[in-house]
């Protein structure tokens, strides 16, 4: 036996904001090697977009851990929600996101030899997990965690309070922060 340790296994986590991704982060490197993936064409307008980048940077840096940038398109995830505009939050808008996010998250990690990748959306009480992983698994190479399992959501607030990291009220679409048709706002999805 020489002392050598078999590699870890990578996983590329798809994270929609920094502080989703403190806890997230923290669970996987337990047992995998961990690299961000912060893929977000969904947020607008860009300069939200470029505010929670810099987020993303900030605990990259504070915890060690590699970052990869995703090609910002809005227009091409316009065209993915075309014609769900006008649908409530957590509905098939939402669904058709998710989607689109992951499914970039699965070709980047199919592209550039991960096992596997996940997602930090499971962490927030307002997105489902079931839908996630539905949606994950459909790709093919999804890690199924539900990290706001074990108060993962309090966790992650607490640690994006500790590191100062830009803590958002909305999940950064500009369907999402405006009333539905005849209705008054709803919670903002996060």
């Amino acid at each position: 036996m020489t002392g050598e340790t078999a590699p870890r296994r990578r996983v590329l986590l798809h994270v929609c904001c920094a502080p989703c991704g403190t806890h997230s982060a923290d669970v996987l490197r337990r047992d995998w090697d961990v690299t961000l993936f912060f893929s977000n064409s969904n947020i607008a307008p860009e300069a939200e977009y470029e505010r929670r980048l810099t987020a993303a940077r900030q605990l990259a840096a504070a915890a060690a851990l590699p970052l990869v940038v995703d090609a910002y398109d809005h227009a091409a995830w316009l065209q993915a929600v075309r014609g769900l505009e006008d649908e409530p939050e957590r509905g098939r808008r939402c669904e058709s996101c998710f989607a689109f996010s992951l499914g970039r998250a699965a070709a980047y990690a199919r592209e550039h030899g991960f096992e596997a990748f996940t997602t930090t959306l499971t962490i927030s009480p307002h997105k489902s997990s079931p839908t996630l992983f539905r949606i994950g698994e459909s790709l093919g190479g999804f890690l199924a965690m539900d990290f706001k399992k074990q108060d993962g959501f309090r966790r992650s607030v607490e640690a994006s309070r500790r590191l100062g990291l830009y803590r958002q009220d909305s999940c950064g679409c500009e369907f999402s922060r405006r009333p539905p048709p005849g209705g008054s706002p709803g919670r903002p999805a996060r």
